[in-house]
Formats: C-alpha cells, sequence, structure tokens
C-alpha cells in the first residue's frame, strides 16, 4: 500500500489531506475552529486528559449506516453512548447500524479516530445529541494526532444538524 510521508495512505484521513479537509470546510461554513496537535492517545479517557478537558468535551462523530444504504454521523458526547432506540425513533426506521472502518472511510473519506462531518467526501445528515449543547467541545480533525476545539452551538448551526435526545449515559 503506498504511504505519503506523515505515515498516511493518499487520500484518506491519516494524511494532512483530512485535516486541509476539515479546515477548508469549516472555513467555507464561517465555523471558527481552533485545531491543536496532540499525542496519540489511546483511548477517550487519554485523549481526554492529553487536552485537559472531560471526555463528556468530546464529541465522537460516528458514521450509522441506514437501512436504505445510505449513511448519517451522529454526534454524541464521549462520556454518553449512542442510544439506538432513540435514534431509530428519530428518524423512523428499524434497523441502523455502526459500518465496519473500511466501508466508514469510503462514506466519508476519513478514518476511524479522524472522522467528522466537517471535509466528509460526502455531505451526510447530521444529528447531534442534546447534550453536546451550549458548551465548548472538541473533536475530530480529519488527520490522527489533531482535534478541535468548537462553540458546539456554532457547530450544529453550521451543520443544519437536527438536535435531539440521542444518547444514554455511557
Amino acid at each position: 500500500m503506498a504511504r505519503n510521508a506523515d505515515g498516511g495512505t493518499p487520500g484518506n484521513g491519516g494524511t494532512g489531506d483530512g485535516r486541509e479537509r476539515f479546515l477548508a470546510d469549516a472555513a467555507a461554513r464561517g465555523l471558527e475552529v481552533q485545531l491543536v496537535e496532540r499525542l496519540a492517545a489511546k483511548s477517550l479517557e487519554d485523549a481526554a486528559r492529553i487536552l485537559g478537558i472531560t471526555p463528556a468535551d468530546i464529541v465522537k462523530s460516528l458514521v450509522v449506516k441506514h437501512k436504505d444504504g445510505s449513511f448519517l454521523f451522529a454526534l454524541v458526547p464521549g462520556d454518553r453512548q449512542i442510544s439506538w432506540p432513540k435514534l431509530r425513533s428519530l428518524l423512523g426506521v428499524n434497523k441502523l447500524s455502526l459500518p465496519p472502518a473500511d466501508v466508514a472511510l469510503e462514506a466519508t473519506g476519513y478514518e476511524r479516530g479522524t472522522i467528522t462531518p466537517l471535509g466528509s467526501s460526502n455531505p451526510w445528515p447530521v444529528y447531534a445529541d442534546m447534550a453536546i449543547t451550549g458548551r465548548r467541545i472538541s473533536m475530530g480533525a480529519g488527520q490522527h494526532g489533531y482535534s478541535a476545539f468548537v462553540d458546539a452551538d456554532a457547530l450544529t448551526t453550521a451543520l443544519d444538524a437536527v438536535v435531539a435526545d440521542i444518547s444514554d449515559p455511557g
């Protein structure tokens, strides 16, 4: 497999290309983001410690496969988990799933651990858990070793996200 100088494979979220797409999309939406380089983290809790925040302040961008074959993003606080019954009810469907890593990469252009709706290779709909609102959050920035800080309300507005109760305590 071909590798770029930074060790990532061409065209995926492991390279600066993903970070550049993230930043370009944020700028195009008028969204202010603060990009920070950070050490590699072994877990979400480890990432929170490195960034000096709580796990609840890190928002996981989950790629969810719809039964019709399309995808959506679910934004969920790090200390919570996606509630499948709540999300299915909101969407009026009886089947949703988390796709394998290679399918998520194909759907978004980002590797797991770097996924974000900003700069995604496909503009899938975004559903944000209401627990992320009203504060500054951290999220993936399209490349391993980077995180972005952003105002959650500005993010959900910029993404035209549906904000609802879609999570349960972790």
